[in-house]
């Protein structure tokens, strides 16, 4: 009896340890999740102020574009066409003659359209075409914008339908336009973080519209209906103007 005792007490004993054993990784999965949860650490919301400025700085233009057309009648189509390309060769070879490169003639539009005759109470009546053929111009010359003018209408240019000035080369005033519209975006930046009793922490975002020219409508007229009168412009001064965007961290 002795010995069957010891042997069922030696029994329970490696079962009791074979069942530690196993439940021992049964634990582990949740030991490991515990020690491996961390804390959320939560941001404050980020204080931002977006703001808006124009920068402009005036300058006097040295370019002009010239956007002129030749306007015909035909009775048909072909020779709405027809008288038009011949007063158009007309008009190029004068703009030749006043030192007008080619390759600052463009055709900006060429248009063919009929003509009729609404009489109330009948079917519109086919009168004849139109034929409408318009060119624009870069003079490099301001001074010779009137000439240039006087030459196109000589040689049968109907019809002036806009004239702008420009400049040959704006990179150097556009910087001066972003710079300005910095200027005051940091300046209005700083009064409204003092205000709030916050400052600026830094510029998170920059966003720029432009360049855009405004200028007043220039001041062109013809003296008279002679052949030989002048057509005095005045260029006047162009304003040159950029937008930028821009949003501050504030603390």
């Amino acid at each position: 009896m002795p010995a069957i005792k010891s042997a069922l007490l030696k029994s329970f004993a490696l079962g009791a340890l074979s069942a530690g054993l196993v439940a021992a990784p049964l634990m582990a999965p949740g030991a490991a999740l515990a020690q491996t949860t961390q804390p959320v650490l939560v941001m404050p919301a980020q204080s931002t102020l977006s703001l808006s400025a124009n920068g402009e700085v005036s300058a006097t233009p040295d370019m002009a574009t010239i956007n002129f057309a030749v306007v015909t009648q035909g009775n048909t189509a072909s020779d709405a066409m027809k008288a038009n390309n011949v007063r158009m060769n007309a008009v190029l070879a004068s703009l030749k003659s006043a030192g007008i490169a080619a390759k600052d003639i463009q055709t900006s539009s060429l248009n063919l359209n009929p003509q009729y005759d609404y009489t109330d109470g009948q079917a519109p009546k086919l009168t004849g075409y139109q034929a409408q053929n318009q060119i624009t111009v870069r003079v490099n010359d301001l001074n010779q914008t009137g000439p240039v003018i006087d030459a196109v209408i000589k040689a049968g240019i109907n019809q002036v339908n806009a004239i702008n000035f420009g400049l040959k080369n704006d990179e150097a005033l556009t910087d001066q336009a972003r710079q300005a519209a910095v200027a005051t975006l940091l300046k209005r930046a700083n009064l409204y973080a003092a205000a709030t009793g916050m400052k600026v922490k830094r510029i998170i975002s920059i966003e720029e519209g432009g360049p855009v020219y405004n200028q007043p409508q220039p001041m062109m007229f013809r003296a008279n209906k002679m052949a030989d009168a002048s057509t005095p412009v005045s260029s006047g001064e162009l304003q040159l103007s950029v937008n930028v965007s821009a949003t501050f961290e504030l603390e």
